[in-house]
């Protein structure tokens, strides 16, 4: 007789449970990612110069070489070690080489790269490539951009390897993040706005991704779109909000904005740092038509900033700290060190000819939320592009110690934005330092 089956257990059962639903998510994982390689392109594909010159205008706008340009005289060769919370990812190459770039994408391959974040191979692409904004590019766009990188020099450059943290690095992951956060809708115009300001958001949104870096982003790195431009980071930089919230001490006008997308300086503003100096540097070769349409539809959100109470309008040196302040030594330090250091440029004040600097009362980063920015450009400096002439800020890295840097960044929040104090000024210094 044989022997009656022993019952299932609670805890049998429960295991029985999640070993099904692991097995369907596996299965759910696989076939949401996988895609199938596209034939690779043997022919070289023919454009006429229109396309290519207004593929390259657009990919100004995109900044595409912000990102897949390391060394100038490689252009778009990628390389360039991109941290993100999630690991380090690694732009690749752009160039129409045959083994290391896009030499064997067709257009339709190029589309769906851009379109769904998908490789001419197959696999997955993490969306440090912004393909979640690119997704609503028109097609005749899409179309141009591909014939400009396509006619560009092919240079061999093998990917580097991306250095992702656990588990991130294991790519069926970016399948659940495109169900979340990509959205395939094509561009629609708002009604009731210009034309002009219908291309600057569809430039902004689609192309130039604004978004990607002045809008903050969900614990999984998807933009949190229901906090359109309210301020995010990129590169270890806070990116200001560019809406009602923007902390610009000095209101925007709109020429001014346009005046500063060309140039990376407007009157009364600071000059362009950090990721947005490398983004200036591409916009400058953009159609002028279309930096005046961005600038239309960004300050469109930053007119309905209210006037701020701020020491802005201040002219002449900052003040040495009152005898009363709580923080006196520290403030002294900071003192000391804008007095030795920073006042014989930025005292002096800015024009449209001077080599001195902006007077920091109506610097933006004074009034940031943190010290992020302030810091990197008294610790990192701002350099114009190699043998160009443009506004120059030195470096203090190795003349400052972590010590005087953040008694300098307390200094001028207090006494020259006339703000609450910002906090773990120290641990911002030590991050900032870090190689």
């Amino acid at each position: 007789m044989d022997p009656a089956p022993r019952p299932r257990t609670p805890k049998r059962r429960t295991r029985l449970i999640v070993l099904a639903v692991l097995v369907l998510l596996a299965v759910a994982a696989f076939a949401i990612m996988w895609r199938p390689a596209i034939e690779a392109q043997t022919a070289a594909p023919v454009f006429d110069a229109a396309t290519i010159e207004r593929g390259q205008r657009l990919a100004m706008v995109g900044t595409c070489a912000a990102c897949h340009t390391i060394d100038p005289s490689r252009p778009y060769a990628g390389g360039f070690a991109l941290a993100t919370p999630f690991g380090t990812v690694h732009s690749t190459n752009i160039t129409p080489d045959a083994r290391t770039g896009i030499g064997q994408w067709s257009e339709a391959a190029f589309t769906r790269a851009l379109r769904e974040g998908v490789s001419r191979d197959g696999h997955l692409l993490y969306p440090a490539f912004p393909y979640d904004h690119y997704t609503k590019l028109a097609q005749d766009d899409i179309r141009a951009m591909y014939a400009y990188f396509m006619t560009r020099p092919a240079l061999e450059a093998p990917a580097h390897q991306n250095a992702m943290t656990f588990p991130f690095g294991f790519r069926p992951l970016v399948a659940f993040w495109n169900i979340l956060y990509l959205k395939r809708e094509p561009w629609q115009p708002v009604a009731g706005q210009s034309a002009e300001w219908n291309r600057g958001a569809y430039l902004s949104v689609a192309l130039a991704h604004c978004t990607a870096c002045h809008t903050p982003r969900t614990k999984l790195g998807g933009t949190d779109f229901s906090r359109h431009l309210d301020g995010g980071e990129a590169e270890g930089w806070y990116v200001p909000a560019l809406n009602e919230h923007n902390p610009s001490p000095i209101p925007w006008t709109r020429d001014h904005l346009a005046e500063y997308l060309r140039t990376g300086i407007a009157p009364d503003h600071a000059v362009a740092g950090g990721p947005m100096q490398a983004s200036v540097e591409n916009l400058r070769l953009a159609d002028p038509k279309d930096i005046d349409a961005i600038a239309t539809y960004i300050h469109s959100y930053l007119a309905k900033a209210p006037p701020r109470r701020t020491r802005a309008a201040m002219p002449g040196s900052l003040p040495a700290p009152t005898a009363n302040d709580p923080d006196l030594q520290r403030m002294q330090l900071g003192y000391s060190v804008y007095a030795n250091s920073c006042a014989r440029c930025h005292d002096v004040g800015r024009d449209a000819t001077s080599g001195a600097a902006l007077q920091l009362q109506k610097a933006v980063a004074l009034y940031d939320p943190d010290p992020r920015s302030l810091i990197h450009i008294v610790v990192e400096g701002i350099a114009p592009p190699d043998g160009e002439p443009a506004r120059w800020m030195p470096g203090f890295a190795t003349i400052l110690t972590d010590e005087q840097t953040g008694a300098l960044a307390a200094y001028l929040r207090r006494y020259g934005a006339g703000q609450p104090q910002w906090e773990h000024i120290e641990d911002q210094v030590k991050k900032a330092k870090q190689p």
